[in-house]
């Protein structure tokens, strides 16, 4: 979120912690319907409803608020009544339903847009599951039933006015208490004002004639400094016990220190100046008596060995990105500057080392930052697993390995759907409904594994089902139908063949149903990947199954490469690719029955391949004595490039090409080199292929 959008900063945090809250409650949910038990997570459900109720009422989103209620009433109910008979189905529809509502109202809200929506509907599913619940376990008592079903929903924007007359109106027989509250928030949590209102603002609902000191906690931000070193202190009436009012307060996020102590109702505190303490408080000093500077406050022991995290925007990690590939090429710009390029400056190069040495250091830390783990990513797959195989009528088990595998923040965002659309095609097309696995001798539990690993500078995300696998026959006939055959059937390979069912509009499916068959899929798969500069693999054996290969790049910014002159045209390879490079003899090649140009290295026979052949560019060097080969290598296949001369490795920023200009088969970017020209970036499997 860019930070001159005029958004409320607080609605960015809101937005960032609620999703972050949802996808956890998603994740916890699926896994406890397998298990069908919820008593290893119910607490941290609860919590979690809790949070998101709290922060939306906070932040005036009553609709979620009240859909966060309902939920959390339910699962007081469970939580409070451990032995109960429940239906985790229904119960898990209706909390996945819920999360759907909120992740429909988060983007409204994240686009600027009203976040209207009404959960009434859905509010009254959960009251009524509530009751059924209480129904079928008679031995709960008509007390807990009534307070559990029928607890109004005050706790949202209500006034302290308002909440005082329903408090006062409850219990008349029952005396009153006050209390005196100090609460000292943990070092480094931040906005202790924000805080410190949410405390008020959930503390309505159990006490009224609240007077707290800072007083202009919202619209003044100073006030984080006096709560953060001087604590925020509450006064208030209630009819509670010291046990709930400590209870309340414990459960607040971040706290460090609470002192709760009952004070006289003659007491004045309408003014707040003093402090009062007891031999459980915590000794409570002004700045100046303390003199304590903000680094030793961070570095107290208290605060030593904690991870102290920092939400920063993509758009801020972008910028950052960039600044850091114009930084490189602005060292090349200067190391290779031909007007010193003839001159022996001995210190100019080492102080040029050691700059690129810390420039390493720096991209190294740049890159690291905007790392992240595929798990997020595989675990939402989870949900379409789930319900897809409940419409469908299959039974599908979802098995994740290497979710903990790192790309390019960017990458992530761009493989969510692919993965999405495959995952669909294996369940749809692929794994089989349980009567026809266990006629054809499988386990009726259909399998899909999805896994990620590291390979050299690329990752390969692996998807792979145990259904029928693809009909080779099928996808060739349709093939036809479309036109997209243009060589004869016999030179097609497997993988050619199974290729086909990602180009547009291609579908073997007979009927169209709600998940495929309307000619819209797996073409958004590859578009997806090659935005990535990504490469997508399909093998198959009919019958037992398919394996879809998605091989990404870890990151797209900058590599590590190797520039070689044809002509006057500049190319770069990627390190990674390059096997070796050498120089021949001519009598050590010869061509093969089709005319091609081979090397025989160490036994084996390798393609040459020609770049100024290739790409039509005029050189002088075609005798093969007096060039270079590179010997490169993608997915086990390798071929040797014929260039003019090695310059040497250098850093690259790899950069898209323009739109306006057609794509070419084997260049995969281009970047700038120290002298201002462009060099182009030669994409090893579209040169091998």
């Amino acid at each position: 979120m860019s930070e001159d959008d005029g958004r409320d900063p607080m609605l960015d945090i809101y937005i960032l912690e609620t999703c972050n809250l949802i996808e956890q409650l998603e994740e916890i949910i699926l896994e406890s319907e397998k298990e069908k038990d919820y008593k290893n997570s119910i607490d941290t459900i609860f919590r979690i409803m809790h949070t998101i109720k709290g922060n939306s009422a906070m932040m005036l989103f009553d609709n979620i608020a009240h859909l966060a209620h309902s939920l959390e009433d339910l699962f007081d109910y469970l939580r409070d009544n451990s032995e109960l008979n429940v239906d985790y189905q229904a119960i898990t529809d209706l909390i996945l339903q819920s999360i759907d509502f909120i992740k429909n109202q988060l983007v409204k809200i994240e686009n600027n847009e009203t976040a209207d929506g009404n959960p009434k509907e859905l509010v009254s599913d959960i009251r009524n599951q509530l009751e059924i619940i209480v129904s079928v376990n008679p031995q709960e008592s008509k007390e807990n039933k009534k307070e559990s079903i029928n607890e109004e929903h005050h706790c949202y924007v209500s006034s302290v006015k308002d909440s005082n007359e329903m408090l006062k109106k409850e219990s008349q027989d029952k005396l009153d208490i006050r209390y005196e509250v100090v609460i000292f928030f943990k070092e480094g949590c931040g906005m202790e004002n924000i805080r410190a209102f949410t405390v008020i603002h959930k503390l309505k609902n159990l006490a009224y004639d609240i007077v707290y000191f800072p007083e202009d906690i919202v619209v003044n931000n100073e006030t984080e400094e006096i709560i953060r070193e001087d604590g925020f202190r509450i006064i208030f009436s209630t009819k509670k016990d010291l046990k709930e009012i400590k209870k309340f307060f414990n459960a607040t996020a971040f706290l460090k220190k609470v002192t709760v102590n009952p004070v006289s109702k003659e007491e004045p505190y309408s003014k707040i100046e003093n402090i009062q303490e007891d031999k459980n408080s915590l000794e409570v000093k002004s700045c100046k008596e303390r003199q304590v500077s903000p680094k030793n406050y961070t570095n107290s022991p208290e605060s030593q060995g904690k991870h102290n995290m920092l939400n920063v925007s993509v758009e801020k990690l972008d910028m950052l990105m960039d600044l850091m590939g114009e930084l490189v090429i602005s060292e090349v710009m200067v190391t290779n500057n031909p007007d010193i390029a003839s001159l022996n400056l001995e210190s100019f190069k080492k102080a040029s080392t050691h700059l690129r040495k810390i420039i390493d250091n720096l991209q190294d830390v740049v890159m690291s930052i905007r790392m992240v783990p595929l798990a997020s990513t595989f675990k939402k797959m989870n949900r379409i697993v789930r319900d897809m195989s409940k419409k469908l009528g299959k039974e599908v088990e979802l098995i994740l390995v290497g979710e903990e595998t790192e790309v390019d923040k960017n990458i992530i965002e761009h493989i969510g759907d692919p993965l999405m659309h495959i995952i669909r095609n294996s369940l749809d097309h692929g794994i089989e409904a349980p009567e026809d696995r266990i006629a054809s001798g499988k386990n009726s539990i259909g399998k899909i594994m999805l896994q990620a690993e590291n390979s050299g500078g690329d990752v390969n995300i692996v998807i792979k089902d145990d259904g029928k696998g693809l009909n080779k026959e099928k996808i060739l006939m349709r093939a036809k139908e479309h036109g997209l055959i243009d060589k004869s059937e016999e030179e097609l390979t497997d993988k050619e063949i199974y290729s086909f069912i990602f180009l547009p509009g291609f579908s073997t499916k007979e009927q169209v149903s709600e998940f495929s068959g309307r000619g819209v899929g797996m073409d958004v798969v590859l578009k997806g990947i090659e935005k990535v500069r990504g490469k997508v693999y399909v093998d198959s054996v009919e019958g037992s199954g398919t394996t879809i290969t998605i091989k990404i790049p870890l990151t797209l910014a900058i590599i590590d490469g190797m520039t070689i002159r044809v002509g006057q045209s500049i190319y770069t390879i990627p390190i990674m690719s390059i096997k070796q490079s050498f120089k021949v003899k001519g009598k050590s090649i010869f061509k093969d029955i089709d005319g091609n140009e081979m090397i025989m290295v160490r036994g084996q026979c390798y393609n040459i391949l020609r770049l100024h052949e290739r790409y039509n560019i005029k050189t002088d060097v075609k005798d093969i004595e007096k060039g270079i080969l590179v010997m490169v290598e993608n997915e086990g296949k390798s071929i040797c490039i014929f260039a003019d001369e090695l310059l040497g490795e250098q850093q690259v920023v790899v950069k898209p090409l323009p739109n306006y200009i057609k794509k070419v088969k084997g260049i995969g970017g281009c970047n700038l080199l120290g002298d201002g020209s462009i060099s182009l970036i030669l994409d090893i499997g579209g040169l091998i292929l």
